[in-house]
């Protein structure tokens, strides 16, 4: 079940059979969760990290009045919090969106992990930085773009993430979110998401039905949201393990 995240990560560096098989064992315990299920919750003290099997899930805080700002989306392949085991309690909440499996890696075997497998941590470290990227990308987009550029952007944001793992076929993949999550995603209110995306359609530029998505012209949809793809580093160039890698590996073993 692990394989998405193994196709995340080799857009990075290449992994070993013994390095893809590191990953599987501490992600071994699952657990299935249905849809919109508070996997952690704001001011509990973290005590695994999550990774995303199937099934979607985001990050988010809500104000006192109940309005809920979404700040991540979670696809098969996505740790939610790889990195709260440093906090003594969590500053945000982590949610299904749809069913979903979870794994729980508990803190001290991802420790055990990075400090024996430095090419699993050298990966981890990129896949970190790129969520922080799409961070920087989205506060643009709120900041910045109009409605329509907006939801413009983020389909084309999660369909090249969705191909990156492997979760699409030809220019259709699974988008199974509803329009008031967009809306908590971008800002937006729900008749706002519906009349944008009627707008998207009627411009031929993707179908919706279903909850799966279509991109009918990738392209056109970059230029409209003024999208460029090198924030997600896809194109990275696998990084050369050096000689004393090899060695810390081979002496963990």
């Amino acid at each position: 079940m692990i394989a998405p995240l193994i196709r995340k990560l080799e857009n990075f560096t290449h992994l070993s059979e013994e390095e893809q098989q590191a990953l599987g064992l501490v992600a071994g315990r699952t657990e299935r969760l249905g849809a919109r299920q508070d996997i952690v919750c704001e001011g509990e003290t973290p005590d695994a990290v999550h990774l995303v099997l199937d099934g979607f899930a985001c990050r988010y805080k809500t104000l006192p009045d109940g309005r809920r700002q979404i700040l991540a989306h979670f696809i098969p392949g996505d740790f939610c919090n790889l990195r709260v085991f440093i906090l003594s309690e969590m500053d945000h909440s982590v949610a299904t969106l749809t069913p979903a499996t979870i794994a729980a890696i508990s803190h001290q075997d991802l420790l055990t992990l990075t400090d024996c497998r430095p090419r699993i941590t050298q990966a981890l470290w990129w896949s970190e930085m790129v969520d922080e990227a799409i961070t920087r990308e989205w506060l643009l987009n709120l900041g910045q773009r109009t409605a329509i550029e907006r939801v413009a952007h983020l389909i084309c944001e999660y369909f090249l993430r969705m191909r990156a793992v492997g979760l699409t076929k030809d220019y259709t993949c699974d988008l199974p979110v509803t329009q008031a999550e967009v809306g908590d995603t971008l800002g937006l209110t729900n008749v706002h998401v519906n009349r944008t995306l009627q707008e998207l359609r009627n411009r031929k530029l993707i179908e919706l039905g279903g909850k799966h998505l279509t991109i009918l012209d990738l392209e056109a949809l970059q230029e409209l949201s003024m999208f460029s793809p090198n924030y997600l580093n896809f194109l990275h160039k696998p990084r050369n393990i050096t000689a004393n890698d090899q060695a810390r590996e081979a002496g963990s073993d």
